[in-house]
């Protein structure tokens, strides 16, 4: 098995689809899922292993007897990340294909022009990374395996002050060029530290690709904190992380789910040490279903010949759409059959509403009003090149 990103051919399961029309006897054997990927551009150190998560949910549910009867099959489009190249991939797989519904897209930017799209075309998304606040909520078609950074800084703030770190005085560091990570910067950072009490000395932007950060931290140095709060993708984290220690700052960085990556401590090195952010998944539990994703993934990354990491909170994300897809598929008696198709979109649409304390990878999961997941937040600190857990807050 093996996914081959971007216009080009899919391969997933038993179906070879084309990102076109699919093939009839296609049509009638599977019941199809669209996949947004974003194996390249700004977050695709986050999202580049998605793709092994799809494979296994789906290996998983196909094992199991299908759904009603039926093999599901997803196909692949590669966004990039980019918005445009997003709605494009909505379009095909609501015009073009009988996907009953679309896994992605990952970025809070791709979901805000998507998001539109597929209300209008009638095709649910599920968005396995987007944080900004209520990108989902205007929409009925519209939902994220992902919760609300507001809803995790203010957990990762109790964390802080009930373990006694630091936190007599705060910074937030952003980059301006990206949704998320400009959401974080002017108004979710600087909310939540109001909120938790702690002031707000000073903010620092910068763009994505910034190669110099030296003025930024230059600035930030004028008034050392505690505590520097950290808006941007993992890359710039990197730079951030390096020329903070450059320049002697000691403060601890604080991130959420734009950084919530399995290699990010290890990239990172003595530069990192200490840093402390939000995840909605810890491969490190030690249940038994969370070790059995963890060994899959592994097993199925040392098959492709890649380096082997453990899965991320996206990862672990990814896996828990197809299967609420998969449930709501079922619940809905979905056939797949062409004539039903805009029915059968909606039935899902319905039935990934009603989802409460769903049994996800992650635990128990609801989808809240506004279309987005509530789920446990886990606070990990970053210690010799991994994460380690720090504290839990169950939804």
């Amino acid at each position: 098995m093996a996914f081959d990103f971007g216009i080009r051919r899919s391969c997933v399961v038993a179906a070879i689809l084309a990102l076109g029309a699919a093939p009839a006897a296609a049509q009638q054997q599977d019941l199809l899922l669209g996949y947004l990927a974003a194996t390249t551009g700004p977050f695709s150190a986050l999202a580049k292993r998605n793709a092994v998560a799809v494979e296994i949910a789906v290996e998983d549910i196909n094992a199991a007897g299908g759904i009603n009867g039926k093999k599901l099959a997803v196909t692949s489009f590669d966004t990039g990340g980019k918005p445009e190249q997003a709605v494009t991939g909505v379009t095909r797989f609501a015009q073009d294909m009988p996907a009953l519904a679309i896994i992605g897209p990952f970025s809070t930017s791709e979901c805000r022009v998507t998001f539109p799209t597929g209300e209008r075309l009638g095709i649910a998304q599920m968005s396995m990374a987007s944080s900004a606040p209520k990108v989902a909520a205007p929409f009925t078609y519209a939902f994220r395996n992902a919760t609300d950074e507001a809803y995790t800084y203010e957990r990762l703030f109790k964390t802080l002050k009930a373990k006694g770190y630091a936190h007599g005085s705060a910074a937030v560091a952003y980059a301006t060029d990206d949704a998320v990570s400009q959401s974080l910067g002017t108004k979710v950072l600087p909310d939540a530290i109001k909120a938790a009490g702690i002031p707000l000395e000073e903010t620092v932007s910068f763009r994505v690709a910034a190669f110099d950060l030296a003025p930024q931290v230059s600035q930030l140095n004028q008034k050392p904190t505690d505590l520097i709060a950290v808006g941007t993708p993992p890359e710039p984290m990197l730079k951030l992380s390096a020329e903070l220690r450059r320049q002697g700052n000691k403060g601890r960085m604080l991130g959420g789910s734009t950084v919530a990556d399995a290699e990010l401590p290890a990239r990172m090195g003595a530069n990192g040490e200490g840093t402390v952010i939000t995840s909605t998944f810890f491969s490190g539990m030690p249940d038994e279903r969370t070790q059995k994703f963890v060994k899959a993934f592994e097993t199925k990354l040392k098959e492709k010949g890649e380096t082997v990491f453990e899965p991320n909170q996206f990862d672990a994300a990814t896996y828990d759409i197809v299967m609420m897809y998969a449930t709501a598929m079922k619940n809905a008696k979905v056939t797949g059959d062409p004539a039903k198709l805009a029915a059968e979109r909606a039935a899902i649409r319905d039935e990934v509403r009603k989802l409460k304390d769903f049994p996800a990878l992650v635990g128990p999961l609801s989808i809240n009003s506004e279309g987005d997941a509530i789920k446990t937040i886990y606070v990990l600190e970053a210690k010799n090149g991994r994460w380690e857990l720090v504290d839990t807050h169950k939804n």
